[in-house]
């Protein structure tokens, strides 16, 4: 059964089905509404035993005047009063004991690797805004420290401060399973395996898990320039901070928060099966197509100018010249993802640079100043 709520009032509309995932967290179903419709995956509660776990339900948000504005109401509001971010209100002396919602593959048989969806059932204890960061610390002991608990990992949050259910209970990371192969014979040699996030990709629902933080405050999302522009650039999982932030520009109904600007995902990965919530960003750049530009470099499938792979800083020479201009109006610009990414890209915009007959050094320096650079690679 789903529910569907409409100005206070709630109807219930059967569906069936198994929940499939692929490159997005959503599988959709045609439930309309004045030729509307939104639909997601819903959370159910044991309030006996505040147990977590998923079943064949979607829930669809919908209000009067959504009907002609796909967005979705969230709630509670009051997580919008706070003034300054929350930070470190779980250390990992004392962690937050949180309990697995889902775990979902989201990338599709030919990508290089795996890549989950976790949603975590926080309670409302946990809050956090956009572009922040959790720790989570897996089970086991530490095998530098013998009797002392493993290290914390960090982990962007892929969701906004109300996450994936609008509650303001659940939180979503983004993991790719870190495997480690033999250079010489090809095989995998589990001991070498990420520790971390082998272990949540490999959770089930109800599972507890320990969480510290939340932590972070480069990556935050600044909201005291509604109309301003965000040029957001990624690789694999670093999507993950930008998923929360263009949730909250289009997805979100804040009233405190009405998004007038542009926002610009760049995203590289290996190929058109590693796409990371490709179905949720195709949406914005439909319903929204004066706000949202989305382009992707897909290594494995696509050529740069020069014949060679196509990576991310490709992507940027490319629209070189829109984009400094853009930042010379004022617009903020983002990294996430692996640190490897960064030197490509400080070539290529160093290069441009020279080429429009500025100095890189000084561009950065002032950038970094007026608080428009943000970074976050690992």
């Amino acid at each position: 059964m789903a529910h569907l709520a409409v100005s206070q009032v709630a109807v219930t509309v059967p569906i069936g089905g198994e929940s499939s995932l692929r490159r997005s967290v959503f599988q959709r179903h045609n439930i309309n509404f004045h030729d509307k419709s939104w639909a997601a995956p819903t959370l159910t509660l044991d309030l006996k035993t505040k147990d977590v776990y998923l079943k064949n339900r979607y829930v669809v948000c919908m209000s009067v005047q959504q009907a002609s504005i796909p967005k979705v109401a969230v709630s509670p509001l009051e997580l919008e009063a706070a003034k300054d971010p929350p930070l470190n209100s779980y250390k990992p002396k004392e962690p937050y004991t949180a309990t697995i919602v889902s775990v979902d593959r989201i990338v599709g048989p030919k990508a290089p690797g795996e890549t989950c969806h976790i949603v975590i059932d926080h309670g409302g204890n946990v809050p956090y805004w956009e572009g922040q960061s959790y720790g989570v610390i897996p089970p086991g002991e530490n095998p530098k420290k013998p009797g002392s608990p493993q290290n914390v990992r960090l982990y962007s949050i892929a969701s906004t401060r109300y996450g994936d259910y609008f509650d303001g209970k659940t939180s979503t990371l983004c993991v790719r399973r870190a495997i480690y192969y033999d250079p010489v014979t090809g095989k995998e040699e589990p001991s070498k395996n990420g520790v971390c996030s082998n272990y949540l990709c490999d959770s089930k629902p109800g599972d507890k898990v320990k969480i510290t933080g939340p932590s972070g405050k480069i990556m935050l999302l600044p909201e005291d320039n509604p109309n301003a522009t965000h040029i957001m650039i990624a690789t694999g999982t670093g999507v993950a901070p930008y998923r929360g932030y263009l949730r909250r520009m289009f997805m979100e109904d804040v009233p405190s928060f009405r998004f007038g600007g542009l926002a610009w995902l760049f995203l590289g990965v290996a190929n058109t099966d590693s796409l990371l919530y490709d179905d949720e960003f195709t949406k914005y750049l439909k319903d929204y197509p004066d706000q949202f530009r989305y382009d992707k470099a897909l290594s494995r499938e696509q050529k740069n100018r020069n014949g060679g792979k196509m990576y991310v800083q490709d992507k940027i020479e490319e629209y070189s010249d829109e984009i400094f201009k853009l930042l010379d109006g004022g617009a903020h610009i983002y990294f996430c993802g692996l640190k490897g990414m960064m030197p490509g890209i400080q070539e290529t915009l160093k290069r441009v640079a020279d080429q429009r007959g500025e100095s890189w050094e000084e561009k950065l320096a002032k950038l970094k100043k007026n608080k428009q650079w943000h970074v976050e690679v690992y």
